[in-house]
């Protein structure tokens, strides 16, 4: 059912919840499904995002919300019981509380990876498609190729309104590039398709205790939370997945080219390359052993300073075992209490203690 017989049938809001990485473009395509609503379809919308520090991998959460032109938002927390989802990237669904809220009526969009036909979901009618093959092919980003999957699932018959929003967001600030845009969004559009569930309960009974599981975890709130008003998620990429954030490239090592300047690990955002005492041309030194491809997002700037191109940039679909993949067991901290999906709401973030504590901030 699309946004409008939502609407008709008598519910206050259309609600869509964007689950996704910091990288992948989730709070642009927030933005401009909120200003496509009000400028487009004839609807009254409001959207916000909630997400940590902003670096790539981080958790991100949009919020969009739709209702009848003459009825007035005047709800502005976060949409709980969505009737879209959009999850950015697979790797996301392993944690509960993306899946929060989720009932059978709920539309679900995931974007797989290239190749993949099935995924096991727990709630909803889940729907599909390769966004990152789609973005790579077209030299578009994911962002846009879910905005066309979403309006799909949203009942938009045609793309012309969300053209219209993508020249308006994009035409004026990358000019050169929006054509690229409109075609990823295009087949974006086109492309989703629904899944067939692969694994369905056998009876009530699992059907309950599959939903028991799902809401096991305890959320915080004023009766239980730390002493202090101390938050202890993490914010910090060191204890993150980056692979998630990866637009289909990774850097190549190939050890027989590297002379060992150090130029990949001084400019390395993200500490993956590693050195340990060896030998090179005969002289002991610090010698590059690999990198981790688990923190490794694909900003490629190691490939772009390495003289020698020791480091050369690759299709990740085509190197599912990579050479010289070493994890780095240091930065493999990953406490009971992180929570990869965000925070819930701008109330709970940082950004809000940190604005009631500047100069000139709520008092």
């Amino acid at each position: 059912m699309g946004f409008k017989e939502k609407l008709e049938s008598g519910k206050d809001y259309y609600e869509i919840r964007l689950e996704s990485i910091g990288g992948l473009g989730a709070n642009l395509c927030g933005k401009m499904l909120g200003e496509l609503g009000v400028k487009y379809l004839d609807v009254n919308s409001s959207n916000f995002s909630s997400y940590g520090s902003e670096k790539t991998g981080t958790p991100v959460k949009g919020f969009i919300r739709y209702c009848k032109k003459e009825k007035e938002i005047r709800v502005h927390s976060p949409v709980v019981e969505p009737d879209l989802l959009v999850v950015f990237h697979q790797a996301l669904l392993k944690d509960p509380s993306v899946w929060k809220g989720c009932s059978r009526e709920t539309a679900v969009i995931i974007a797989m990876e290239p190749g993949q036909k099935t995924v096991q979901w727990k709630q909803g009618v889940c729907y599909g498609l390769e966004a990152q093959r789609i973005a790579m092919e077209t030299q578009s980003r994911i962002n846009v190729v879910m905005l066309g999957a979403a309006l799909k699932l949203m009942g938009i018959e045609n793309l012309e309104a969300g053209e219209q929003i993508c020249r308006d967001t994009l035409g004026k600030k990358y000019p050169e590039a929006l054509n690229n845009n409109l075609e990823g969004m295009k087949r974006g559009y086109e492309e989703v398709k629904k899944l067939e569930r692969q694994e369905v309960c056998q009876n009530e009974r699992s059907r309950e205790k599959t939903a028991q599981e799902s809401t096991k975890q305890q959320e915080w709130g004023y009766a239980n939370a730390p002493i202090g008003g101390i938050n202890p998620r993490f914010g910090s990429t060191v204890v993150a997945d980056l692979s998630p954030s990866r637009q289909g490239y990774i850097p190549l090592f190939l050890k027989e080219r590297c002379i060992n300047c150090g130029l990949c690990h001084s400019t390395c955002p993200d500490m993956v390359f590693q050195f340990a005492k060896g030998e090179y041309k005969g002289r002991e030194m610090m010698v590059n052993q690999g990198l981790d491809y688990y923190h490794c997002k694909g900003c490629l700037r190691c490939v772009d300073v390495c003289p020698v191109n020791a480091l050369v940039r690759g299709v990740e679909a085509e190197h599912s075992d990579k050479e010289y993949f070493l994890p780095n067991k240091e930065l493999l901290r990953m406490p009971a209490y992180y929570e990869e999906a965000g925070a819930d709401g701008y109330i709970t973030s940082e950004s809000y203690l940190t604005e009631k504590r500047m100069e000139g901030g709520e008092v």
